[in-house]
Protein backbone atom coordinates (compact mmCIF):
# COMPACT_ATOMS: atom_id res chain seq x y z
CA UNK A 1 0.00 0.00 0.00
CA UNK A 2 1.67 3.10 -1.34
CA UNK A 3 2.43 6.12 1.44
CA UNK A 4 0.88 9.36 0.29
CA UNK A 5 2.93 12.20 1.35
CA UNK A 6 1.79 16.24 1.21
CA UNK A 7 4.52 17.84 0.03
CA UNK A 8 3.46 21.95 1.14
CA UNK A 9 6.00 24.98 0.39
CA UNK A 10 5.99 27.77 -2.69
CA UNK A 11 5.06 26.31 -5.84
CA UNK A 12 9.03 25.92 -7.22
CA UNK A 13 10.05 24.16 -4.08
CA UNK A 14 7.55 21.77 -3.90
CA UNK A 15 7.45 20.63 -7.59
CA UNK A 16 11.31 20.12 -6.86
CA UNK A 17 10.88 18.35 -3.43
CA UNK A 18 7.83 16.60 -5.24
CA UNK A 19 10.09 14.64 -7.51
CA UNK A 20 12.56 13.33 -5.31
CA UNK A 21 10.24 11.91 -3.03
CA UNK A 22 8.27 10.23 -5.56
CA UNK A 23 11.79 8.13 -6.68
CA UNK A 24 10.69 6.78 -3.16
CA UNK A 25 9.70 3.23 -3.25
CA UNK A 26 5.71 3.23 -2.50
CA UNK A 27 5.01 6.54 -2.15
CA UNK A 28 2.54 8.92 -3.83
CA UNK A 29 2.94 12.23 -3.47
CA UNK A 30 0.29 15.43 -3.24
CA UNK A 31 1.06 18.68 -4.26
CA UNK A 32 0.22 21.29 -1.91
CA UNK A 33 1.98 24.93 -2.94
CA UNK A 34 0.99 28.24 -1.29
CA UNK A 35 1.69 31.84 -2.66
CA UNK A 36 2.73 32.83 1.14
CA UNK A 37 3.90 30.57 4.08
CA UNK A 38 1.06 31.76 6.25
CA UNK A 39 -1.29 29.75 4.19
CA UNK A 40 0.19 26.86 5.35
CA UNK A 41 -2.27 25.89 8.52
CA UNK A 42 -4.88 26.39 6.16
CA UNK A 43 -4.02 24.03 3.56
CA UNK A 44 -2.90 21.39 6.43
CA UNK A 45 -6.18 21.90 8.40
CA UNK A 46 -8.44 21.61 4.51
CA UNK A 47 -6.19 18.41 3.96
CA UNK A 48 -5.38 16.35 6.84
CA UNK A 49 -7.58 13.37 5.35
CA UNK A 50 -6.14 13.04 1.91
CA UNK A 51 -2.46 12.39 3.39
CA UNK A 52 -0.27 9.39 5.49
CA UNK A 53 2.19 12.34 6.44
CA UNK A 54 3.30 16.00 5.65
CA UNK A 55 6.87 16.94 4.14
CA UNK A 56 7.51 20.88 4.54
CA UNK A 57 9.97 22.28 1.72
CA UNK A 58 11.38 24.34 5.21
CA UNK A 59 10.76 25.00 8.83
CA UNK A 60 9.06 28.05 8.75
CA UNK A 61 5.98 26.30 7.29
CA UNK A 62 6.25 23.21 9.64
CA UNK A 63 6.24 25.81 12.48
CA UNK A 64 3.31 27.75 11.25
CA UNK A 65 0.93 24.53 10.58
CA UNK A 66 2.05 22.87 13.66
CA UNK A 67 -0.58 23.00 15.88
CA UNK A 68 -3.26 21.34 12.81
CA UNK A 69 -0.30 18.47 12.18
CA UNK A 70 -2.34 15.44 12.87
CA UNK A 71 0.20 12.95 10.94
CA UNK A 72 3.94 12.86 10.58
CA UNK A 73 5.11 15.56 9.67
CA UNK A 74 8.71 16.73 8.85
CA UNK A 75 10.63 19.65 6.88
CA UNK A 76 13.61 20.00 4.63
CA UNK A 77 16.63 20.84 6.17
CA UNK A 78 18.88 23.99 4.62
CA UNK A 79 21.96 23.84 7.02
CA UNK A 80 25.20 21.72 5.59
CA UNK A 81 25.04 20.94 1.98
CA UNK A 82 22.35 23.23 1.27
CA UNK A 83 23.72 26.09 3.01
CA UNK A 84 27.40 25.43 1.69
CA UNK A 85 26.56 24.85 -2.19
CA UNK A 86 24.62 28.61 -1.54
CA UNK A 87 28.49 29.76 -0.30
CA UNK A 88 30.06 28.37 -3.34
CA UNK A 89 27.52 29.83 -5.78
CA UNK A 90 28.11 33.59 -3.92
CA UNK A 91 32.28 32.81 -4.35
CA UNK A 92 31.58 32.16 -7.61
CA UNK A 93 29.78 35.18 -8.68
CA UNK A 94 32.39 37.36 -6.40
CA UNK A 95 30.92 37.97 -3.36
CA UNK A 96 32.35 38.07 0.03
CA UNK A 97 31.16 35.13 2.28
CA UNK A 98 32.09 36.57 5.19
CA UNK A 99 29.63 39.52 5.60
CA UNK A 100 26.60 37.61 5.56
CA UNK A 101 23.29 37.86 7.03
CA UNK A 102 21.37 34.62 7.25
CA UNK A 103 17.74 34.42 8.47
CA UNK A 104 15.53 31.10 9.78
CA UNK A 105 18.71 29.41 10.56
CA UNK A 106 19.81 29.72 14.26
CA UNK A 107 23.43 30.98 14.57
CA UNK A 108 24.70 27.70 16.21
CA UNK A 109 24.47 25.89 12.84
CA UNK A 110 25.25 28.31 10.66
CA UNK A 111 28.62 29.02 12.69
CA UNK A 112 28.89 24.89 12.96
CA UNK A 113 28.77 24.66 9.40
CA UNK A 114 31.60 28.22 9.06
CA UNK A 115 33.84 26.97 11.13
CA UNK A 116 33.86 23.34 9.38
CA UNK A 117 34.64 25.30 6.41
CA UNK A 118 37.24 27.55 7.90
CA UNK A 119 35.37 30.12 7.38
CA UNK A 120 35.61 33.17 9.81
CA UNK A 121 32.01 33.94 11.52
CA UNK A 122 32.81 37.56 13.27
CA UNK A 123 30.80 39.50 10.57
CA UNK A 124 27.86 36.96 10.09
CA UNK A 125 24.29 37.79 11.39
CA UNK A 126 21.89 35.06 11.72
CA UNK A 127 18.18 35.59 12.91
CA UNK A 128 16.60 32.47 13.51
CA UNK A 129 12.90 31.91 12.83
CA UNK A 130 10.52 31.32 16.25
CA UNK A 131 7.29 32.06 16.68
CA UNK A 132 6.71 35.51 16.04
CA UNK A 133 9.14 36.21 13.63
CA UNK A 134 7.21 37.70 10.51
CA UNK A 135 8.16 37.79 7.07
CA UNK A 136 8.18 41.63 7.46
CA UNK A 137 10.83 41.30 10.56
CA UNK A 138 13.27 39.80 8.47
CA UNK A 139 12.82 41.68 5.51
CA UNK A 140 13.86 44.67 7.79
CA UNK A 141 16.88 42.54 9.41
CA UNK A 142 18.30 42.21 5.74
CA UNK A 143 17.89 45.50 4.97
CA UNK A 144 19.86 46.43 7.77
CA UNK A 145 22.51 44.45 7.79
CA UNK A 146 22.87 45.18 3.76
CA UNK A 147 23.32 48.96 4.54
CA UNK A 148 26.54 47.87 6.83
CA UNK A 149 27.58 45.92 3.23
CA UNK A 150 26.74 42.40 3.82
CA UNK A 151 24.85 39.79 0.81
CA UNK A 152 21.56 38.54 2.29
CA UNK A 153 20.47 34.97 2.45
CA UNK A 154 17.12 33.71 2.85
CA UNK A 155 15.22 30.48 3.09
CA UNK A 156 11.75 32.53 2.57
CA UNK A 157 10.25 32.75 -0.58
CA UNK A 158 8.11 36.30 0.55
CA UNK A 159 11.18 37.76 1.70
CA UNK A 160 13.05 37.16 -1.40
CA UNK A 161 10.51 38.57 -3.45
CA UNK A 162 10.11 41.32 -1.67
CA UNK A 163 13.98 42.02 -1.47
CA UNK A 164 15.59 40.57 -4.92
CA UNK A 165 14.97 44.02 -6.80
CA UNK A 166 16.97 46.26 -3.81
CA UNK A 167 20.08 44.29 -2.40
CA UNK A 168 21.96 41.58 -3.05
CA UNK A 169 19.98 38.31 -1.93
CA UNK A 170 19.87 34.72 -2.48
CA UNK A 171 17.25 32.49 -1.37
CA UNK A 172 18.67 28.85 -0.22
CA UNK A 173 16.78 26.03 -2.07
CA UNK A 174 17.40 22.41 -0.11
CA UNK A 175 19.85 20.24 -1.78
CA UNK A 176 18.99 16.76 -3.13
CA UNK A 177 21.04 15.26 -0.38
CA UNK A 178 18.75 17.35 2.41
CA UNK A 179 15.62 16.58 0.71
CA UNK A 180 16.42 12.46 0.50
CA UNK A 181 17.44 12.33 3.85
CA UNK A 182 14.48 14.21 4.93
CA UNK A 183 11.90 12.01 2.99
CA UNK A 184 13.51 9.07 4.64
CA UNK A 185 13.47 10.14 7.91
CA UNK A 186 10.06 10.85 7.25
CA UNK A 187 8.79 7.38 6.21
CA UNK A 188 10.37 5.67 8.56
CA UNK A 189 8.32 7.47 11.24
CA UNK A 190 5.31 7.02 9.26
CA UNK A 191 5.93 3.20 8.57
CA UNK A 192 6.08 3.03 12.16
CA UNK A 193 2.90 4.64 12.49
CA UNK A 194 1.16 2.45 10.13
CA UNK A 195 2.58 -0.69 11.79
CA UNK A 196 1.03 0.95 15.27
CA UNK A 197 -2.37 1.95 14.17
CA UNK A 198 -2.84 -1.74 13.08
CA UNK A 199 -1.70 -3.33 16.01
CA UNK A 200 -3.87 -5.76 17.60
CA UNK A 201 -5.21 -4.24 21.03
CA UNK A 202 -7.17 -6.35 23.71
CA UNK A 203 -9.43 -4.68 26.29
CA UNK A 204 -10.96 -6.62 29.44
CA UNK A 205 -13.94 -4.73 30.53
CA UNK A 206 -15.47 -5.84 33.85
CA UNK A 207 -17.85 -4.56 36.61
CA UNK A 208 -19.46 -5.47 39.73
CA UNK A 209 -21.09 -8.05 40.28
CA UNK A 210 -24.85 -7.47 40.03
CA UNK A 211 -24.88 -4.46 37.45
CA UNK A 212 -26.48 -4.41 34.67
CA UNK A 213 -25.71 -6.89 32.06
CA UNK A 214 -22.87 -5.88 30.24
CA UNK A 215 -22.86 -7.87 26.82
CA UNK A 216 -25.06 -5.64 24.83
CA UNK A 217 -22.89 -2.68 26.13
CA UNK A 218 -19.89 -4.27 25.69
CA UNK A 219 -20.83 -5.15 22.04
CA UNK A 220 -22.07 -1.63 21.51
CA UNK A 221 -18.89 -0.17 22.33
CA UNK A 222 -16.71 -2.92 20.13
CA UNK A 223 -18.53 -1.75 17.18
CA UNK A 224 -17.58 1.22 17.89
CA UNK A 225 -14.53 0.69 17.80
CA UNK A 226 -14.25 -1.33 14.84
CA UNK A 227 -13.70 -4.41 16.57
CA UNK A 228 -15.34 -7.04 18.08
CA UNK A 229 -16.46 -8.54 21.99
CA UNK A 230 -16.39 -11.62 23.39
CA UNK A 231 -16.71 -12.93 26.91
CA UNK A 232 -13.81 -13.24 28.47
CA UNK A 233 -14.64 -15.88 31.83
CA UNK A 234 -17.21 -15.38 34.26
CA UNK A 235 -17.18 -11.95 35.06
CA UNK A 236 -14.99 -10.31 32.40
CA UNK A 237 -15.79 -9.17 28.96
CA UNK A 238 -13.31 -8.74 25.99
CA UNK A 239 -12.70 -5.81 23.28
CA UNK A 240 -10.30 -6.75 20.38
CA UNK A 241 -9.48 -3.81 18.31
CA UNK A 242 -6.88 -2.05 16.61
CA UNK A 243 -4.37 0.77 18.06
CA UNK A 244 -5.55 3.14 15.44
CA UNK A 245 -9.25 3.10 16.33
CA UNK A 246 -8.46 3.15 20.04
CA UNK A 247 -6.55 6.12 19.94
CA UNK A 248 -8.99 7.54 17.82
CA UNK A 249 -11.79 6.93 20.38
CA UNK A 250 -9.83 8.15 23.42
CA UNK A 251 -8.45 11.42 21.89
CA UNK A 252 -5.07 9.94 21.58
CA UNK A 253 -5.22 7.75 24.66
CA UNK A 254 -5.98 10.97 26.89
CA UNK A 255 -9.99 10.25 28.05
CA UNK A 256 -12.16 7.37 28.07
CA UNK A 257 -15.69 8.63 27.20
CA UNK A 258 -16.40 4.69 26.49
CA UNK A 259 -15.27 4.17 30.27
CA UNK A 260 -18.01 7.05 31.30
CA UNK A 261 -20.88 5.05 29.21
CA UNK A 262 -19.95 1.51 30.52
CA UNK A 263 -20.12 3.10 34.12
CA UNK A 264 -23.71 4.54 33.91
CA UNK A 265 -25.99 2.85 35.83
CA UNK A 266 -23.45 1.26 37.72
CA UNK A 267 -21.57 1.19 40.96
CA UNK A 268 -17.96 -0.21 39.52
CA UNK A 269 -16.51 -0.57 35.68
CA UNK A 270 -13.16 -1.00 34.74
CA UNK A 271 -11.34 -1.72 31.50
CA UNK A 272 -7.77 -2.88 31.01
CA UNK A 273 -6.19 -2.48 27.49
CA UNK A 274 -2.74 -4.09 26.16
CA UNK A 275 -1.06 -3.05 23.47
CA UNK A 276 1.62 -5.34 22.45
CA UNK A 277 4.05 -6.70 19.56
CA UNK A 278 1.79 -9.85 19.10
CA UNK A 279 -1.64 -11.16 20.65
CA UNK A 280 -0.42 -12.84 23.60
CA UNK A 281 1.32 -9.92 24.65
CA UNK A 282 -1.53 -7.61 24.47
CA UNK A 283 -3.36 -10.04 26.58
CA UNK A 284 -0.50 -10.28 28.94
CA UNK A 285 -0.92 -6.57 29.46
CA UNK A 286 -4.32 -6.57 29.40
CA UNK A 287 -4.69 -8.66 32.52
CA UNK A 288 -2.04 -6.44 34.01
CA UNK A 289 -4.01 -3.34 33.31
CA UNK A 290 -7.49 -4.23 34.25
CA UNK A 291 -5.29 -5.13 37.50
CA UNK A 292 -3.88 -1.72 38.12
CA UNK A 293 -7.28 -0.48 37.16
CA UNK A 294 -8.45 -1.76 39.94
CA UNK A 295 -6.11 0.52 42.25
CA UNK A 296 -7.44 3.63 41.09
CA UNK A 297 -10.76 3.51 41.85
CA UNK A 298 -14.12 1.78 41.07
CA UNK A 299 -14.32 3.80 37.46
CA UNK A 300 -11.46 3.70 35.90
CA UNK A 301 -9.30 2.40 32.47
CA UNK A 302 -5.59 2.01 32.05
CA UNK A 303 -3.63 1.20 29.07
CA UNK A 304 -0.12 -1.15 29.75
CA UNK A 305 2.30 -0.81 27.12
CA UNK A 306 5.93 -2.89 27.16
CA UNK A 307 8.96 -1.99 29.39
CA UNK A 308 6.27 -1.68 32.10
CA UNK A 309 4.09 1.19 31.10
CA UNK A 310 1.05 2.42 32.13
CA UNK A 311 -1.46 5.19 30.73
CA UNK A 312 -4.29 5.99 33.45
CA UNK A 313 -7.35 6.87 30.77
CA UNK A 314 -9.72 9.21 32.46
CA UNK A 315 -13.18 8.62 32.30
CA UNK A 316 -13.35 12.64 31.71
CA UNK A 317 -16.32 15.46 31.82
CA UNK A 318 -18.60 15.79 29.15
CA UNK A 319 -17.95 16.09 25.46
CA UNK A 320 -17.91 19.77 25.88
CA UNK A 321 -15.78 20.39 28.52
CA UNK A 322 -12.77 17.49 27.76
CA UNK A 323 -10.23 20.74 25.70
CA UNK A 324 -10.46 22.99 28.27
CA UNK A 325 -9.70 19.92 31.20
CA UNK A 326 -6.84 18.84 29.34
CA UNK A 327 -5.60 22.21 28.78
CA UNK A 328 -4.90 22.89 32.78
CA UNK A 329 -4.10 19.57 33.59
CA UNK A 330 -3.46 19.74 37.82
CA UNK A 331 0.54 18.58 38.45
CA UNK A 332 -1.29 15.27 40.49
CA UNK A 333 -3.40 14.08 37.92
CA UNK A 334 -0.58 13.82 35.55
CA UNK A 335 1.86 12.22 37.96
CA UNK A 336 -1.20 9.61 38.70
CA UNK A 337 -1.94 9.28 34.80
CA UNK A 338 1.59 8.23 33.79
CA UNK A 339 3.40 6.98 37.01
CA UNK A 340 5.70 9.38 38.18
CA UNK A 341 6.22 11.45 41.05
CA UNK A 342 4.49 14.55 41.68
CA UNK A 343 8.22 16.16 42.52
CA UNK A 344 9.36 15.31 38.82
CA UNK A 345 6.42 16.34 36.74
CA UNK A 346 7.10 19.67 39.09
CA UNK A 347 10.01 20.23 37.57
CA UNK A 348 9.35 19.13 34.57
CA UNK A 349 6.50 21.80 34.74
CA UNK A 350 9.20 24.74 35.82
CA UNK A 351 11.57 23.36 33.28
CA UNK A 352 9.24 24.05 30.33
CA UNK A 353 8.64 27.53 31.24
CA UNK A 354 12.44 28.48 31.07
CA UNK A 355 13.27 26.21 27.99
CA UNK A 356 13.80 27.21 24.70
CA UNK A 357 10.99 27.64 22.35
CA UNK A 358 12.36 24.82 19.61
CA UNK A 359 11.41 22.39 22.17
CA UNK A 360 13.18 19.65 24.47
CA UNK A 361 15.30 16.58 23.87
CA UNK A 362 16.03 13.45 25.71
CA UNK A 363 19.35 14.85 26.35
CA UNK A 364 17.55 18.02 27.88
CA UNK A 365 15.50 16.06 30.05
CA UNK A 366 18.70 13.90 31.25
CA UNK A 367 20.24 17.07 32.36
CA UNK A 368 17.45 18.62 34.20
CA UNK A 369 16.02 15.84 36.04
CA UNK A 370 19.85 14.27 36.50
CA UNK A 371 19.28 11.03 35.46
CA UNK A 372 20.19 8.82 32.10
CA UNK A 373 19.09 9.32 28.72
CA UNK A 374 17.24 6.13 28.83
CA UNK A 375 15.52 6.96 31.63
CA UNK A 376 14.47 10.14 30.07
CA UNK A 377 13.36 8.77 27.19
CA UNK A 378 11.23 6.54 29.01
CA UNK A 379 9.66 9.65 30.62
CA UNK A 380 8.83 11.20 27.63
CA UNK A 381 7.41 8.56 25.91
CA UNK A 382 5.06 7.92 28.74
CA UNK A 383 4.13 11.52 28.54
CA UNK A 384 3.94 11.32 24.93
CA UNK A 385 1.17 8.53 25.12
CA UNK A 386 -0.55 10.17 27.70
CA UNK A 387 -0.85 13.00 24.95
CA UNK A 388 1.65 15.49 27.35
CA UNK A 389 3.98 15.43 24.84
CA UNK A 390 4.06 15.57 21.25
CA UNK A 391 7.37 15.16 18.93
CA UNK A 392 7.88 18.96 16.99
CA UNK A 393 10.62 18.08 14.84
CA UNK A 394 14.38 17.15 14.86
CA UNK A 395 17.83 18.65 16.55
CA UNK A 396 20.43 17.91 14.16
CA UNK A 397 23.99 17.58 16.27
CA UNK A 398 27.10 19.43 14.57
CA UNK A 399 28.93 16.18 15.63
CA UNK A 400 28.25 12.49 14.04
CA UNK A 401 24.86 10.94 15.38
CA UNK A 402 21.87 10.73 14.73
CA UNK A 403 19.71 13.68 14.97
CA UNK A 404 18.20 14.75 18.39
CA UNK A 405 14.16 14.39 18.63
CA UNK A 406 12.61 17.60 19.83
CA UNK A 407 9.30 17.62 21.81
CA UNK A 408 7.06 20.25 23.18
CA UNK A 409 5.39 19.30 26.73
CA UNK A 410 2.28 19.63 28.50
CA UNK A 411 2.51 19.53 31.76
Amino acid sequence: MDIVVGVVGPHDLVADVATICEQQPSVRVERFAYAHESEAPAIVEANTRLVDAWLFTGVIPYTLAAEQLQRPAGYVDYTGATLLNALVRLLREGHDITRLSIDTLAAAEVNAVFTEADIPTDNLSALAFRPGVTSEKLVRFHRKNAAAGSVAITCVSSVYSELREDITILRLVPSWHSIQTSIRQLLLVTTNQVQEESQVVLGIVEAAPGSPELDGDVAAEAAALAGTAARYGDAQRLIVTTRGQLSAATDQLTSAPLLRRLAAGRSEARIGFGLGRTVAESEVLARRAIARARTHGPVSAVASFRHDIDILLEAGPEPTSVQSARQQPSIGVIAARVGLSVQTVQRLRDFVASADEQGLTTRDIAAELGVQQRTARRILQRLELAGFAERTGHLSLVSAGRPLTLYRLRV
